[in-house]
């Protein structure tokens, strides 16, 4: 194994435990506290359980909870994923170029990772003005329409927009990494980083 690829591979390790920017550590302790939800949505679930068949006296409560709390840890996921360099990639290409090309394989990820987040921050956006504002402009968050009719539609939609807009700024740092790294690697002409 060649140095540069040592190097990369204790690099791998390094970020996918503490995160590459101040902005991804934090992202990594609060998506680790916030797991504990999880196993609040197992609780609840199961007390549903046991109250609609043991007592049958079902909630009106718990499946719409469960719901905005799964989905949005799933959301947030995203963020926790990009945190910790879990995300999508091909590592069919990756794992086998230099570290030159990695690297601008990276820039690329954070442009697209860029235009991708911002996309999805102004459909959001729009997502959340209809459900958080009235046509005349009074604020009204968006409810479920159920016999309980929490606002959690218009709060998901509020997590999905603010989930986003920190993803866009962790590409950018990302990308300002990235590039930084490429300078060091050019200036001193070799691949290791």
């Amino acid at each position: 194994m060649k140095p540069a690829d040592k190097l990369h591979e204790a690099e791998t390790r390094e970020v996918e435990q503490h995160g590459r920017t101040l902005l991804d550590r934090c992202i990594l302790k609060v998506g680790n506290l916030l797991s504990l939800l999880f196993i609040v949505t197992v609780v609840i679930s199961f007390y549903e359980v046991l109250m609609r068949y043991v007592f049958n006296a079902p909630t009106i409560w718990v499946h719409e909870t469960a719901a905005f709390t799964g989905g949005s840890l799933f959301v947030i996921g995203g963020a926790y994923a990009l945190a910790n360099n879990k995300h999508v990639r091909v590592v069919l290409i990756y794992d086998v170029v230099s570290t030159r090309v990695r690297l601008c394989l990276d820039i690329f990820h954070s442009l697209a990772g860029m235009a991708f987040a911002a996309m999805l921050a102004y459909g959001s956006w729009m997502m959340v003005t209809n459900s958080w504002l009235a046509p005349w402009g009074g604020m009204r968050l968006e409810t479920s329409g159920s016999a309980w009719n929490p606002p959690f539609p218009a709060l998901l939609k509020g997590v999905i927009l603010v989930v986003v807009c920190v993803m866009f700024v962790q590409f950018f740092l990302h990308l300002l990494a990235d590039i930084r790294n490429l300078r060091r690697l050019k200036r001193g002409g070799s691949d290791n980083v």
